[in-house]
């Protein structure tokens, strides 16, 4: 379900870039605002073609911004930071949606966690923010620069490369606006059960300080990983305990040196 809602991001991201690129001009990461805006205008409702597995939810908004400058700027009015202190170099994103929705709807988490980014946050809507949300709810999400998904839409717009343009110029510019994190590491450099690990569909979030992580597997399945204790859920580490860990203890570490996912102490990895 995830990998659809990807493909949709990256779709919406590729026409952000293509028509509208003046939105990442102020930035040094052009790749991650087509990214973050894709969102915002999918769950708005406002993407050129919403695919059917991404339904709209009426009333939700998106707003996003630097979680450090946000910290700046109303670090002591509100206690988003409780658990999980300011980050450099991500992006919060605050999604609204109705007060009488009990649960966040699930169309948001599952873009969310498409995207690769966590759950920090949700609350009421009224703590603070740039619009009236006295009768909202919110939930937040953090997502780093740096991440795969950038390289991602690269390759795709990569594909486009010496494809003639509909004014007869070559598909290139788009390309050569993107960056790619130095953090990124092929698959193709690990170890052949990483490999395997990292290339599986898996959902991988903080479920507390201290180095304990939720990995939800493509079959539904949910097993918690602790890298302090090295343990994991799973019937392959209680069963077998392999040596290196079982594919979830991959993922997650993996994850964690990239720099997708906090480190135990909820802080992210240094970018290299």
């Amino acid at each position: 379900m995830t990998e659809r809602h990807l493909r949709a991001i990256l779709a919406e991201a590729e026409r952000v870039a293509e028509q509208y690129d003046q939105v990442a001009q102020a930035t040094n990461s052009p790749a991650h605002e087509y990214l973050r805006y894709a969102v915002l205008r999918l769950l708005e409702g406002d993407a050129n073609s919403i695919p059917e597995e991404v339904p709209e939810v009426d009333g939700v908004t998106v707003g996003y911004g630097r979680d450090q400058a946000m910290h700046d700027s109303w670090g002591s009015d509100v206690e988003w930071w409780n658990t999980v202190p300011p980050q450099d170099d991500c992006t919060r994103f605050r999604i609204f949606y109705p007060e009488e929705r009990t649960l966040v709807p699930q169309v948001i988490l599952t873009v969310m966690a498409a995207l690769g980014a966590w759950r920090v946050w949700e609350g009421t809507g009224a703590a603070y923010g740039s619009y009236d949300h006295r009768e909202r709810r919110e939930v937040h999400f953090l997502w780093p620069e740096g991440n795969l998904v950038e390289a991602l839409l690269e390759n795709r717009v990569q594909e486009t490369d010496g494809a003639v343009a509909p004014d007869g110029g070559q598909a290139r510019d788009v390309r050569d606006r993107l960056l790619v994190s130095d953090g990124s590491t092929s698959a193709d450099d690990l170890e052949p059960r990483t490999k395997r690990a990292v290339e599986e569909t898996m959902t991988v979030s903080l479920l507390a300080k201290g180095g304990r992580y939720e990995v939800k597997a493509a079959s539904g399945n949910r097993y918690e990983v602790d890298i302090i204790g090295k343990s994991c859920t799973c019937p392959d580490w209680q069963q077998r305990t392999p040596d290196g860990g079982c594919k979830h203890m991959r993922r997650v570490d993996y994850e964690i040196k990239q720099g997708q996912i906090p480190r135990r102490d909820s802080q992210l990895p240094p970018q290299a």
